[in-house]
């Protein structure tokens, strides 16, 4: 059985199932709502029930008092509805909204998706979940005070383990000892999230997802995202990499634009290798955007990658007719020791 919950005061809407949080569910279909720790023990998710019936579930007495549930209040991670609800709670609406954390977190998994980069999967406390906005990124914090920026590769709502796509940098301070000596179990510092690099969703224009090599991570985010909002938004996808090995997950783009009419995918190789095989498209992967839309007028542009990839798209897709308020990006740079 499935209900239905209107937020109050800006009259969104969505459905939960009988035995899923309201939290849960209002993340996995993309409204975006305060929240801690998903665990009833820090009542950053509290709010008012208006209309209709709650379990409160696992809240804890300090965070949801007797009283607070006789006054209507309710803990929004922890409540499942019983009937149709209207609830009353302010909603995310920017990344100033969001609180920045400093948290500690235990590597979880190693994966290497290529010779040079690693999806590193980090678990933060029992107590803790970090809230950010798809297309966001964290500081991971070095003993020597240092700090190395990574965007998150996971969506809000898949949030049980934070993914980071990691490239390695020769001498790196922190990708040299990740490649090497780092461990399951390891303990890291993060701060955020962080970034303006988010999808606008109050445009209904259809968006240009660019990324270069693990610039592909917030992108992956931003889509898995809309997905779970239902978004129908078109959403062109163009993956650029130096060779086919350099596109290190190319299967789960490729599934986002065989199941969904709305999502395409164009991956763009800058010098494959002899032995690719690749009969796909070659070159600078924003001049592939740009011969396969010649008016850009009535775009939104997310792009991610080195910088001299986003200069070179921001100068050329505005010559195409993009406005320049209409051009997100976040260029990657790499430090090393």
């Amino acid at each position: 059985m499935s209900y239905q919950v209107t937020v109050q005061p800006s009259g969104r809407q969505f459905t939960v199932e009988a035995a899923e949080t309201l939290l849960d569910a209002a993340l996995r279909q993309g409204l975006t709502l305060p929240y801690g720790c998903k665990d009833g023990a820090c009542g950053a998710c509290r709010g008012k029930v208006l209309c209709g019936e709650v379990d409160h579930g696992k809240a804890q007495p300090h965070a949801l008092s007797d009283a607070d549930k006789a006054a209507g209040t309710t803990l929004f991670c922890c409540a499942t509805a019983q009937s149709d609800l209207s609830i009353e709670c302010k909603q995310v609406g920017a990344a100033r909204d969001i609180p920045v954390k400093t948290l500690p977190a235990r590597i979880e998994q190693l994966n290497r998706l290529a010779a040079d980069v690693i999806e590193l999967k980090l678990r933060l406390p029992a107590n803790e979940r970090l809230q950010f906005w798809a297309g966001q990124y964290v500081d991971i914090l070095l003993k020597d005070g240092r700090k190395r920026s990574f965007s998150l590769a996971n969506a809000p709502h898949d949030d049980a383990l934070l993914q980071l796509h990691i490239r390695h940098v020769p001498g790196g301070v922190f990708t040299d000892p990740l490649f090497s000596t780092m461990k399951v179990k390891d303990i890291l510092r993060l701060n955020g999230p962080h970034g303006s690099f988010y999808l606008r969703e109050e445009s209904a224009k259809p968006v240009i997802l660019l990324a270069g090599g693990t610039g592909f991570a917030p992108i992956k985010s931003i889509v898995e995202h809309a997905l779970a909002e239902n978004c129908q938004r078109p959403l062109h996808i163009y993956w650029g990499a130096r060779a086919r090995a350099d596109l290190y997950m190319p299967e789960l783009p490729a599934s986002w634009a065989a199941a969904q009419a709305q999502v395409s995918y164009v991956p763009v190789l800058s010098e494959p290798a002899a032995d690719d095989a690749w009969d796909g498209r070659s070159g600078f992967v924003h001049r592939a955007v740009l011969a396969d839309f010649a008016d850009l007028s009535g775009f939104q542009v997310y792009a991610c990658g080195a910088p001299v990839m986003i200069d070179a798209a921001r100068q050329d897709f505005v010559a195409a007719g993009l406005p320049e308020e209409e051009f997100f990006a976040d260029a990657f740079t790499f430090a090393s020791t």
